[in-house]
């Protein structure tokens, strides 16, 4: 349909036809589901009508072909002029094929592999029946204690904002309606859901506007450039105003000066949450401040359906806005293809073809093998090939490996550490005990663990956290490993074996306790449905590993926020006066993270030397070429992330110690070396000024590259 055929159906609309539209609910409130008649409750308890939900625009967590193809039929014998349901869903880091958490996927560095897994996402998605799904998530997070960084990509906005361009494309293709096997994406969580005080989920968020434009939005924007459909809002307040009612940052920034005029949907129940914000007073105040922030739909509260009416008959509410929302709505379901064919991809057969297959399954393995970060190895890993090997812990055994927001991914599906790494030792070589639980130990687990461990070579340590102690509501304080977990690494420390630990868990963690108890770490994220395989894989040598953190591992909580773009301060502290007391620093703590970003080591070894910059000056207009030399010094091929940083020496506002502006992998053998080119342009070296306006200043540039973000070395130019 164009356009003007979209407006012709809106006017045949009555006005509670259009404002249903704008209700999403869950598919039990719809006939054709197992649930059907068992909704008088919850559909009194909201205030809806059966004519409300006859009318709705879209269903929320709905999946399998079949089960969509049934509720879509039923609605469309019932809806008087045959407008489609939409079916949306949380597809986060996978459908059946679970893939690494986001933040795995970010310490790959690997954008066409992210595209990928969206990809396949998509394709297992779109012929189980889904339409949209609410991803990327391209939060900048610098609170490990949030619970949900286990779905961003890290702590840096320019690298953010590649994987989220990179995961859009993978979702939506190039062409929506001609390839059912794509979704549309839904960028979340704006605006910066990511930096809740406290680390606290759903807390207040408070900062400048300077800041959020700096840091916050490019990811959201790089989205949306890039095509992003729909877009939603966020829990928190953002100027102490919730999001969801913000205008100012709704209509101001993103309709108005990004020209965005795709689909807005609320979070779960955002709408009716700006009561307890104190933003509204009632369910009706809530529902004129959201419509009037341009929110298009409203995910599980009826503050629209059963207010709007109202406020459009006293004239507080232009009906014009539920005409501008309607239409996004069923513009975007055109673009999809609804129109013409409401079911879509859906199709039974095709899906049992599709889903989980061998080739998507294959390429979980790949990405989960590409972003398991060595955080340490003092040549105990990879484990020999003759060695007797104890593996312990709550992991050994464990397929609680897909973490949080996995869709309908099935732990059942997933092999345990313990079962792929049997395979690939020889037979005698393995054997494994649990030693605790995640969070608890008996005398007879420890007793086991012992024993088990007595006549090994090596012991790997297989520790992590439980699935749901990261993702939405699972906020910590301590983010140390459980108690348990470390008095079993404490017990296991005095047989005097090489100890070898891999983390399974969904942030980074404060690691004392594990770090320099133990010989090796390898930090394994929730790799999916294959990363039982793929880190069996890089224990044995089979892969090499080759991810780099994309967020700072803390020294301790007390720390947070530790990020490696921080200012430097009136009084920085000299590394070698640290006696000296006046100074920005911890009595008791080094002000340094654990592990920088960007760290992350191989079974190989690599030297930097013969850093050039192409000039000393730099005009407008004109780039400068920074290359560096790359020699593989080790025994083994090798990936190396070769990163690129700059410093804006002075400006009119403080800049950072370093900030990111570029990265290139090379892939070197033994003795080769390679060299790494960048093209730095005045554009790079521009931010958000005093003013918000987005320029350079003229002045000293110092240029730092490197392995990651400490470990560089560095040159200068100047901007004139």
């Amino acid at each position: 349909m164009d356009i003007q055929q979209l407006k012709g159906l809106i006017e045949q609309m009555t006005l509670d036809e259009k404002i249903a539209q704008l209700l999403q609910l869950t598919a039990h409130f719809h006939e054709g589901t197992d649930n059907e008649g068992q909704v008088t409750g919850p559909m009194e308890e909201m205030g809806i009508t059966e004519s409300m939900v006859r009318a709705s625009g879209s269903v929320l967590g709905l999946s399998g072909a079949q089960a969509v193809i049934d509720v879509q039929n039923a609605y469309l014998q019932k809806n008087r002029l045959g407008i489609p349901l939409m079916f949306m869903a949380d597809v986060v880091h996978g459908f059946k094929t679970i893939f690494p958490i986001p933040l795995a996927i970010g310490c790959s560095w690997d954008t066409d592999l992210a595209e990928k897994s969206a990809e396949i996402a998509a394709k297992e998605s779109a012929v189980s029946g889904i339409h949209v799904t609410f991803a990327p998530m391209v939060d900048l997070v610098r609170d490990p204690r949030w619970g949900r960084v286990m779905e961003t990509t890290g702590e840096d906005p320019y690298l953010n904002s590649l994987f989220a361009k990179a995961f859009v494309r993978g979702y939506q293709g190039d062409r929506l309606k001609e390839n059912p096997d794509r979704l549309a994406a839904c960028v979340k969580h704006f605006a910066a859901y990511g930096a809740p005080e406290g680390g606290r989920d759903y807390n207040t968020v408070n900062m400048s506007e300077r800041q959020l434009r700096e840091y916050y939005l490019p990811a959201y924007k790089a989205a949306l450039d890039e095509g992003c459909e729909m877009v939603m809002t966020s829990f928190n307040t953002v100027d102490g105003i919730p999001a969801t009612g913000n205008e100012k940052l709704m209509r101001g920034i993103l309709r108005d000066e990004w020209n965005f005029d795709g689909v807005l949907i609320s979070d779960w129940a955002s709408i009716r949450e700006m009561i307890a914000h104190g933003a509204a007073e009632d369910d009706r105040e809530a529902a004129y401040r959201a419509i009037r922030a341009g929110v298009d739909i409203e995910m599980m509260t009826p503050c629209y359906v059963r207010h709007l009416p109202e406020l459009i008959e006293s004239g507080r509410v232009d009906e014009a806005l539920i005409d501008e929302a309607v239409l996004r709505i069923l513009r975007l379901k055109d673009k999809l293809g609804l129109f013409e064919n409401p079911l879509r991809a859906a199709d039974p057969d095709r899906e049992r073809e599709v889903v989980f297959c061998a080739e998507h399954r294959q390429a979980a393995y790949e990405l989960a093998a590409k972003s398991s970060v060595l955080l340490k190895n003092n040549g105990v890993l990879p484990l020999r090939a003759d060695a007797n090997v104890a593996l312990i812990g709550p992991f050994a055994q464990s397929n609680d490996i897909l973490g949080w927001w996995s869709c309908v991914g099935s732990k059942e599906d997933a092999a345990s550490l313990g079962l792929s790494l049997k395979e690939r030792l020889a037979e005698g070589k393995l054997r494994a005990a649990e030693g605790c639980g995640i969070d608890s130990m008996t005398q007879e687990q420890l007793n086991e663990a012992l024993e088990t461990a007595q006549n090994a070579d090596i012991i790997v340590l297989a520790l992590g956290e439980e699935s749901a102690m990261s993702g939405e509501g699972g906020s910590r304080t301590n983010i140390r490993l459980p108690e348990a977990q470390l008095e079993l690494v404490k017990q296991l420390k005095t047989l005097g074996k090489p100890l070898a630990a891999v983390i399974f868990n969904g942030r980074p963690l404060d690691l004392h306790g594990i770090f320099e108890e133990t010989d090796a770490v390898l930090e394994a994220w929730f790799p999916g449905s294959e990363g039982g395989a793929a880190i069996a894989d890089i224990l044995v040598g089979r892969v090499n590993p080759s991810a780099r953190l994309t967020m700072s591992f803390p020294q301790s909580a007390g720390q947070i926020p530790v990020y490696y773009n921080h200012f430097n301060t009136g009084r920085p502290m000299d590394p070698q006066k640290t006696e000296e007391r006046y100074v920005s620093k911890y009595i008791d703590s080094p002000n340094e993270p654990l592990l920088p970003f960007g760290f992350g080591l191989s079974y190989t070894t690599f030297e930097y030397s013969d850093l050039k910059i192409s000039g000393h000056e730099m005009k407008a207009g004109e780039s400068l070429t920074v290359q560096v030399k790359v020699t593989n010094t080790g025994e083994r091929d090798g990936v190396e992330t070769v990163q690129l940083y700059i410093r804006d020496v002075a400006a009119e506002v403080v800049r950072p110690l370093r900030e990111l502006k570029g990265f290139e992998k090379l892939a070197l053998a033994p003795g080769e070396s390679g060299i790494a080119s960048f093209t730095l342009t005045e554009e790079q070296l521009r931010y958000h000024h005093s003013d918000l306006s987005f320029t350079s200043d003229p002045g000293t540039f110092q240029v730092f590259v490197g392995s990651n973000c400490r470990d560089t070395l560095s040159g200068s130019f100047k901007l004139i």
